[in-house]
């Protein structure tokens, strides 16, 4: 199957309210492909299945996953394209939405300083409509070569369509060893250079890094970890660590992973209670799946690997919603933080363009 032939499967599966999932591993030149044999809703909680998963921010609510036993499944070539503008895309009606986060931001500021909390990761959504919307133009958009993390196409009557380019790896664990990350802060990439990081950009990614650490060692005291070093992300950068580790054979399982992980510091904050009943308290949507986690697991080539849904969207009636987010301490600038989540739109935005 060539991968022209993949994409219109897709738009006939979406058609058909089919589930199925198209997606790419950071520097692969390969498109993978789940066709679920019927409409039936698979949930897991235990993650022993082999399939790609689908779980929202919050943890308390179950995890979709189209298993791969029960899917006809396609590995295709990348194609190398990149369609994307290159010139940022304009975004209409922003003053409300820009009163309401730079208020948020501001209360998260004034709870810090009052409180024990650290950190507090707030989000917000722009919806943008689609007057052209079409399945195989979206799968073109997302798979290029202009991006260099999970690149993914889900569908399913449940959610409705979501895909995105995450550049956040949660956990890959295949028989003993495992990796994942801490990344935070973020810069426009400008002129082709790496970005010059602030103190309050490293303390940032300084506390992600500690927090994701403590929360494995409790799993393995077997850790290594890397110095922060700059990762890019499509137009922006972040400040990324990778940590590295050894389980115990009858302990590595993606549950005790998944429960000590998500969400991360990099997506609610610190401490977890805190910042997560702030942001259930003060963002005015349900982030469903957004900065939640998604992945094939169980793979018998190549064990499991998650990421973090970040630069990620929802599609629904014509309708896409973008996400994003960013991570606030007590010393940040709340118009500095709004400018942060607009440049993070600019990913998606450049996605759905040839859709307006």
């Amino acid at each position: 199957m060539t991968y022209s032939e993949l994409a219109n499967k897709a738009k006939n599966s979406f058609q058909e309210k089919i589930p199925f999932v198209l997606f790419s591993f950071p520097e692969s030149k390969e498109v993978h492909a789940y066709f679920q044999n019927s409409n039936k809703k698979y949930t897991t909680d235990t993650f022993e299945e082999w399939g790609f998963v689908m779980a929202p921010f919050d943890s308390d609510q179950t995890a979709l996953i189209i298993p791969r036993e029960h899917s006809v499944c396609f590995d295709v070539s990348l194609p190398e394209v990149s369609s994307h503008p290159t010139t940022a895309i304009q975004i209409p009606n922003e003053n409300k939405g820009k009163e309401h986060h730079i208020k948020m931001v501001n209360d998260a500021i004034s709870e810090m300083s009052t409180s024990t909390t650290n950190k507090i990761v707030l989000s917000r959504k722009k919806d943008i409509k689609l007057s052209n919307f079409d399945v195989v133009t979206l799968a073109n958009q997302i798979f290029t070569k202009d991006y260099n993390g999970l690149k993914y196409l889900w569908y399913h009557p449940e959610t409705e369509i979501w895909c995105g380019t995450t550049p956040e790896t949660l956990l890959n664990l295949k028989g003993e060893n495992f990796t994942t990350m801490s990344l935070a802060g973020t810069q426009t990439i400008e002129n082709g250079k790496n970005p010059s990081w602030t103190h309050k950009e490293e303390e940032e990614q300084n506390i992600v890094t500690h927090e994701i650490f403590d929360a494995l060692h409790n799993i393995t005291p077997v850790l290594k970890i890397t110095k922060p070093y700059t990762h890019r992300a499509g137009t922006v950068a972040h400040l990324r660590t990778d940590i590295t580790g050894v389980i115990r054979k009858k302990n590595a399982k993606i549950k005790k992973f998944v429960d000590a992980l998500h969400p991360t510091p990099a997506v609610c904050g610190t401490p977890f209670k805190a910042s997560k009943d702030f942001i259930l308290k003060n963002e005015d949507y349900s982030r469903q799946f957004y900065t939640g986690f998604l992945g094939n697991i169980n793979c018998q080539e190549d064990g499991s690997r998650l990421f973090v849904n970040l630069r990620s969207m929802k599609i629904a009636n014509k309708i896409a919603t973008l996400f994003v987010g960013g991570g606030i301490l007590k010393q940040s600038d709340a118009e500095e933080e709004w400018e942060e989540t607009q440049n993070k739109l600019q990913t998606m935005l450049k996605v759905v363009a040839p859709m307006f």
